[in-house]
């Protein structure tokens, strides 16, 4: 089953690293520290062990739906209203989550590098950009993502190694300080994370090759090591209580980058991986909600319709108070994007039985 504009494995895996990498490498984070504190990490791995099950589900949805646009699929299994409503649900829900990506972004920035600069204009620059991407096609999408994503890989490693001299590994001891309940709830916040793997399936008409079950497998692995890594390493360089009150610890990580006496304050290349990751992200939670509305291709629509919409809600979610954002956020943003995927997940598995049970009832 050839695509025409079709995209590899390996661009899906990529993508992964971006769009679901920023989140976990940024966002969580601060939310992991302040409920789990030195445990985090526990966390990270006891929800890659509790999401791992079902990459099984997303494989079953994937052979069942025969990598047929999942929007289509679900008009021929639940029916057209049904199908309709799931889809402009989905999409709406994605934008809301867009929408909170270039919040934190642009909530950062003022924060740290541009506190003076007019918030309209930032907002609107970014804005178009992000539609301008949206309104292209996922091969420019991806192309654009691995050209980015090479830099950013380089940097990441680049801030890790350079900060191994002052970090401090007894930090992370005492195991389980607190008991093993508050591991468990937070678990919460990376796992909303990890199941946003399930969005893939919405490109799977696109994608050249069959998934497999290791494939999801090598992107959960690969988006634990982009968990563990910012997170450990805001806690040995500046010990739990610290990093728990830094509004943006993988950002002061860079802080501490110093090669001898005459190389360090490059924290200024942290804007480099923090807007390229959001400008992927943003780009593709659009692309799959205009592609779930049936709008690809659709400039006119997308610039009407999406482009008024997606700057009005990031504004509204920018304008409200830091303390605010940061609990709406941390508090209901993660845990409601878990459970809605979570309850995706499970109606397009039952949609798959459904529809298989009675296409063998047919035969």
């Amino acid at each position: 089953m050839k695509q025409t504009g079709s995209i590899s494995i390996l661009h899906v895996i990529f993508l992964s690293m971006t769009v679901i990498g920023l989140k976990n490498h940024v966002t969580i984070i601060p939310s992991l520290l302040e409920d789990a504190g030195r445990d985090g990490w526990i966390s990270i791995l006891l929800a890659a062990v509790m999401v791992f099950p079902l990459i099984f589900l997303f494989i079953y949805i994937h052979r069942v739906t025969n990598r047929q646009h999942i929007g289509d699929w679900l008009a021929s299994a639940i029916g057209t209203v049904p199908a309709v409503s799931v889809r402009y649900i989905t999409a709406f829900y994605l934008l809301i989550m867009a929408a909170f990506t270039l919040a934190e972004a642009l909530h950062w920035i003022t924060a740290t590098f541009l506190p003076n600069t007019p918030l309209v204009p930032m907002l609107l620059i970014y804005c178009i950009l992000c539609i301008l991407l949206v309104t292209t096609d996922l091969q420019t999408i991806v192309m654009v993502n691995a050209l980015v994503l090479s830099f950013v890989v380089v940097l990441g490693f680049f801030v890790a190694i350079t900060n191994i001299q002052v970090k401090n590994y007894e930090m992370l001891r005492p195991f389980l300080e607190h008991g093993f309940q508050p591991v468990l709830l937070s678990a919460a916040y990376p796992a909303s994370g990890f199941l946003e793997l399930m969005l893939l399936l919405f490109l799977q008409h696109q994608v050249k090759d069959r998934i497999r079950w290791y494939h999801f497998a090598i992107m959960l692995f690969i988006l634990v090591g982009l968990t563990t890594g910012p997170l450990i390493g805001a806690i040995t360089e500046f010990g739990p209580e610290e990093a728990r009150q830094q509004r943006y610890p993988a950002y002061e990580e860079w802080g501490l980058v110093a090669i001898g006496r005459f190389f360090n304050h490059v924290d200024f290349l942290s804007i480099y991986q923090w807007l390229t990751g959001a400008f992927i992200r943003i780009g593709l939670l659009l692309y799959i909600a205009v592609d779930l509305l049936k709008w690809t291709g659709d400039k006119k629509r997308i610039w009407n319709v999406i482009g008024p919409a997606f700057f009005f809600m990031s504004l509204s979610l920018f304008l409200l108070s830091e303390y605010t954002f940061l609990k709406l956020k941390g508090e209901y943003l993660l845990i409601s994007t878990l459970t809605f995927l979570l309850l995706l997940t499970i109606l397009l598995t039952i949609a798959a039985f459904l529809s298989r049970k009675a296409s063998k009832t047919s035969n």
